[in-house]
């Protein structure tokens, strides 16, 4: 068992050590003092988990007599306190002593499951674009956790990326309360727009109508900028159109394919330059 796992923070290096760290790893952050009695209690049993963890998440000890204006901005009113961070974030506290048992507990909920992982595959091959490897991660998710909102957006995602609406507005329609629930709902009339009937040619479409389902067409065929293309030159004569469909059409897409894509990042920019 290493110890290089358990260290001593400060404002200095907190945020190299902690934050960023967190990034790959879930850090633990022990809150404490020398003049602390329970601290002293709380502090070996924290060590003897993070040898028992053998790297699966770092403990952090941060002095707040030493570190004051770091603790007033962590929020820290009373010691011991434990701080989990992971991604960057505080992802889940306690204050005062828990017993060991209640602190295991803790930490399992910190350190992500396999289920987790899979997930942030799944996620990391939408940004790619890699549609079908995507839906397998998030597939293998729900085979565990059926009812995991995380990997039922992925799907969904996946999903209308392949032209599968009726599947995505299945899960989309009856999709469960949670954190992603509103990124669902923005899917949905996407979804309805590109399920419905291509347009076959057959009477003429007035030049804005024109320009809107051809921009549909460039979705389903999976070339995403130049259809963004066209949803924006529709805005840019009416910013309503159908009812906001149009415009919801480009939200669903950019919620496809996240604010880490480029393209997300630089239409989003192009939408707000024309609705404001």
């Amino acid at each position: 068992m290493s110890t290089s796992n358990i260290i001593n923070v400060s404002e200095a290096n907190f945020e190299y050590e902690v934050i960023e760290y967190s990034q790959e790893t879930p850090v633990l952050v022990d809150f404490w003092a020398e003049w602390c009695i329970p601290c002293k209690t709380l502090e070996p049993v924290l060590r003897s988990l993070a040898l028992q963890g053998d790297g699966s998440f770092r403990l952090a000890r941060l002095d707040v007599d030493e570190n004051q204006k770091l603790a007033m901005r962590l929020n820290v009113r009373g010691i011991p306190a434990v701080k989990a961070f992971r991604e960057g974030n505080i992802i889940a506290e306690f204050n005062g002593i828990k017993s060991e048992s209640e602190i295991k507990k803790f930490i399992q909920y910190i350190i992500p499951s396999y289920a987790d992982l899979i997930l942030d595959k799944g996620n990391s091959l939408l940004v790619f674009e890699q549609w079908e490897n995507a839906a397998s991660a998030f597939r293998e998710v729900l085979s565990e956790r059926p009812k995991h909102s995380g990997a039922l957006l992925g799907l969904s995602k996946s999903l209308l990326a392949m032209n599968r609406f009726e599947d995505a507005l299945d899960i989309l329609e009856n999709f469960p309360t949670s954190r992603e629930y509103t990124a669902a709902k923005k899917l949905i009339q996407l979804a309805n727009a590109l399920q419905r009937p291509e347009y076959n040619g057959n009477n003429e479409l007035a030049p804005l109508e024109a320009t809107y389902q051809h921009a549909l067409r460039l979705i389903r065929l999976g070339n995403f900028p130049a259809a963004m293309d066209g949803v924006l030159a529709v805005l840019k004569q009416e910013k309503n159109y159908r009812d906001h469909e149009a415009r919801q059409v480009l939200l669903g897409l950019f919620e496809i394919l996240s604010d880490e894509n480029s393209i997300t990042r630089q239409y989003r920019n192009e939408l707000a330059s024309i609705l404001f």
